[in-house]
């Protein structure tokens, strides 16, 4: 039963805001390298437009967080989903009229991308405080806010693959376009805020001075590189983001056209991934709270991501890799919620979406070299090749937690950055 003065609602909106958005998301996910390869027929023009999407989505993770500060979490989010709706809805439109050029289609992914970033970033900072007013801990809705992402992905992944099978890719596009729309809608009638830290508070709305502006940025920079265990898990998950989009964009499409049946199985294949992601982010949050975290840290990452790809190489066929994906499913879903339950612990509130939004560039800084090499590789050097490669990449990486010294001290790490870092109103006055 609630306690008195707690409202659920907003929390239960924002959840239903990313489950829209996402599912959205992973239509275009699928339908966009599909779009091209079949309009193309080049793998390395898939991995290209992998790339076009991917690098402003680092660069505006990159310099997002003080302006996510101004305008405030809840604009950010409506905002950015409001400007992706546009992007991705023209996709098909100009499509459809015979003007969509390949450069046209650079220019919309990349629009889209460049916007995709500051609301996630935002619905991510503003989802501990509206925990906070639900009444609920912020590793239960941790775990929440992570499961109905996971879910979000186990529906989309099948129904883009059905779509895209029945009405084609581009029209595929114009459905994500509606998912942001409504996601923006959500956030903007029924999300409020509520308080804000006094710090983030006294620089809403004032004006934006370009010193001021570095100066934000710095900050949230300086607290990622003083905090170590943070700063080594943005290292490895940067890594391991961008083979993941080598697998996503390139690698795995590829493989279904010519080996698995088509993008029905893109859809099988991706959807029983995040099904299985979404019963580990489930059972995490009813049950590894009682485990270590680093070594269910260590040991997820291990399961979850070089099995795809060497089954990919050694053991072609549909069915090894749907029951490969659902073990590393499994696995990857107990990740994320681990990892953000340790970022609110040690970041400060009035610098969440500072930091968040330098760990968010960190690890995506990666993505878009993902997809672009894939793309080549898989063009040059064959499928298999890549497919091999890959996974030997990501059986290293997921092994360095092992012998780096920052993961030995997860349990006994600060709450705050070991040297406090130095608030913005100090060198930048003008800018508060």
């Amino acid at each position: 039963m609630p306690t008195p003065g707690t409202d659920r609602r907003p929390l239960a909106l924002l959840l239903t805001a990313n489950v829209v958005s996402i599912a959205g998301s992973m239509l275009t996910v699928v339908a966009i390298p599909w779009f091209v390869l079949d309009t193309t027929g080049s793998p390395a023009r898939a991995g290209l437009t992998a790339f076009a999407a991917t690098l402003p989505v680092v660069l505006a993770a990159l310099l997002g967080g003080p302006l996510i500060d101004r305008l405030g979490l809840a604009v950010s989010s409506v905002a950015s989903d409001a400007v992706s709706a546009v992007a991705v809805a023209a996709v098909p439109l100009l499509h459809m009229s015979g003007h969509l050029s390949y450069g046209a289609l650079l220019a919309l992914v990349a629009v889209a991308g460049l916007f995709h970033a500051p609301g996630e970033t935002a619905r991510e900072v503003l989802m501990p405080r509206l925990a906070e007013r639900a009444g609920t801990t912020i590793a239960r809705a941790s775990s929440a806010y992570e499961s109905a992402s996971r879910g979000a992905r186990m529906l989309g992944a099948p129904l883009a693959g059905v779509l895209i099978a029945a009405v084609g890719a581009a029209d595929v596009l114009l459905v994500d376009a509606a998912t942001y729309a409504f996601s923006a809608l959500l956030i903007g009638f029924g999300v409020r805020e509520g308080r804000r830290p006094a710090d983030e508070a006294k620089g809403a709305g004032g004006p934006v001075t370009l010193a001021g502006y570095g100066a934000e940025l710095r900050e949230g920079y300086a607290f990622l590189l003083r905090a170590r265990l943070l700063f080594a898990v943005v290292a490895m998950v940067m890594v391991t983001n961008a083979l993941d989009q080598a697998w996503s964009s390139v690698l795995l499409p590829v493989d279904a056209r010519r080996h698995l049946g088509g993008s029905l199985s893109v859809g099988v294949i991706s959807g029983t991934f995040a099904a299985a992601a979404l019963a580990g982010s489930l059972l995490y949050g009813a049950f590894g709270q009682r485990l270590s975290p680093r070594a269910l840290y260590i040991g997820a990452f291990i399961v979850c991501g070089f099995p795809r790809t060497a089954v990919g190489a050694f053991v072609p066929g549909l069915t090894p890799m749907v029951v490969t994906c659902a073990v590393c499913g499994l696995a990857a879903g107990v990740l994320n919620p681990i990892i953000g339950t340790e970022m609110v612990r040690l970041v400060p509130e009035r610098l969440r979406s500072r930091v968040f939004g330098a760990v968010t560039s960190g690890v995506l800084v990666a993505v878009p070299l993902g997809g672009l090499l894939g793309g080549y590789v898989v063009q040059y050097a064959g499928l298999r090749a890549g497919m091999a490669a890959v996974s030997a990449a990501y059986l290293l990486t997921t092994l360095s937690p092992l012998v780096l010294p920052a993961f030995r001290a997860w349990e006994t790490a600060p709450v705050t950055s070991p040297v406090p870092a130095e608030p913005a109103s100090a060198s930048a006055p003008a800018s508060r």
